[in-house]
């Protein structure tokens, strides 16, 4: 007897639409990416890379447990982790009885301010976002001990207030959740009742995974314009899977990539010297072609919302600044390094714009005034 033929764009709407029943997320492009990567998680033998899904919100009581409850309730084999090891979790990967998917609640208690660095649990978050990552360990005792490689691959939803190390957000799709208006309401959700429903939707996923396998293998999506390098590997598996689905879904799933990428970037001052970088070009340096370095101090030290005025415990200075700037380079693959600038009846040492610029152009995310293009026709996109 011939199975039945699932259909996804049907069943993806369903999946959306049990999501906002339980769910406020900050953007109508956050539903079709909770909704793609629920999917995808079905699918994790089809693609190279799986990304991250981080729920992050500056304060308790913005719906990010809430994220990852629902969650929990539509993906193949969930194990809910919080404050889990490296090692419990490496070894619940490779244990060999399918690749659980990893819920990880309170992560800022790991990676936080007051957690230490943890680049156990990092580097097996990071290894296990390509297909192809392992974690090594040392097994047996002694001198007897061998290196074992222990497969890390598996889908990973995290959630957790303020951020996370760069190498984790780089690899994740990143929803801000934040507080729900008094207008914005929500059903309660209520495990005995409603997980049920969840699990009907995970086993039809499971099943149309199943139908949709040889449509996704392989596969190699287009990408909208602006979207390359890491950001096209953290959305190739979930612009597969919408086109695997297909009926709306395709140009939904581009629109949010382009809207979530693009706010992704606009939020991500990457590394202290990429914000560095950042802020000269779009606070200090704006339509300055030379600056002498006393008057870049004071405009940095004067940016409110920066890091500058209070860099461990003291304002940014001259030596710091010659510091950080040496680690980038010119177009000439020389050093950034501070030149005279001459002025009234003086020489003042500084920094010349054309030195920067190569810096600019490939470590800063786009300036405000060039955000990436948006698809044609898709101008009001989501």
């Amino acid at each position: 007897m011939t199975p039945t033929t699932i259909d996804g764009t049907a069943l993806l709407d369903e999946v959306e639409a049990f999501h906002r029943r339980f769910n406020v997320f900050p953007t109508e492009a956050a539903f079709v990416a909770v909704a793609l990567w629920d999917a995808h998680a079905h699918l994790l033998d089809c693609f190279d890379s799986t990304p991250r899904i981080a729920f992050l919100s500056p304060e308790p009581g913005s719906g990010k447990t809430r994220a990852l409850e629902i969650v929990e309730t539509l993906v193949p084999q969930p194990m809910t982790a919080v404050n889990a090891s490296a090692a419990a979790l490496f070894r619940s990967v490779s244990a060999g009885t399918g690749k659980p998917t990893i819920l990880f609640d309170e992560i800022d208690t790991i990676f936080g301010p007051k957690a230490g660095d943890n680049e156990e649990l990092r580097g097996f978050l990071n290894a296990g976002h390509r297909r192809t990552g392992v974690t090594y360990r040392c097994i047996g005792d002694g001198g007897q001990q061998t290196v074992q490689a222990f497969p890390s691959y598996c889908a990973v939803a995290v959630a957790g207030l303020g951020s996370l190390p760069d190498t984790i957000l780089s690899r994740s799709v990143i929803i801000r959740m934040r507080r729900r208006a008094r207008n914005e309401k929500v059903e309660p959700f209520r495990a005995r009742v409603h997980e049920a429903e969840g699990h009907a939707l995970r086993d039809r996923l499971a099943a149309w995974a199943e139908q949709a396998r040889e449509h996704v293998m392989g596969a190699w999506p287009d990408m909208p314009n602006g979207v390359t390098d890491r950001p096209a590997d953290v959305w190739e598996p979930l612009l597969a899977v919408a086109d695997a689905i297909g009926g709306h879904w395709p140009d939904r799933a581009r629109q949010a990539c382009v809207t979530l990428v693009k706010a992704s970037q606009a939020n991500d001052k990457g590394s202290l010297g990429v914000r560095l970088l950042t802020d000269l070009r779009d606070h200090v340096m704006v339509g300055i072609d030379r600056l002498p370095t006393v008057a870049i101090l004071d405009r940095l030290n004067a940016l409110d919302d920066a890091p500058w005025a209070d860099l461990y415990g003291k304002p940014l200075d001259n030596r710091r600044l010659s510091k950080m700037l040496a680690e980038y380079m010119t177009v000439d693959n020389e050093p950034i390094a501070s030149r005279n600038i001459k002025t009234a009846g003086s020489v003042l040492k500084g920094y010349y714009a054309a030195d920067l610029t190569d810096a600019w152009a490939r470590y800063c995310p786009p300036p405000p005034e060039s955000p990436l293009p948006p698809l044609p026709g898709t101008e009001n996109a989501v």
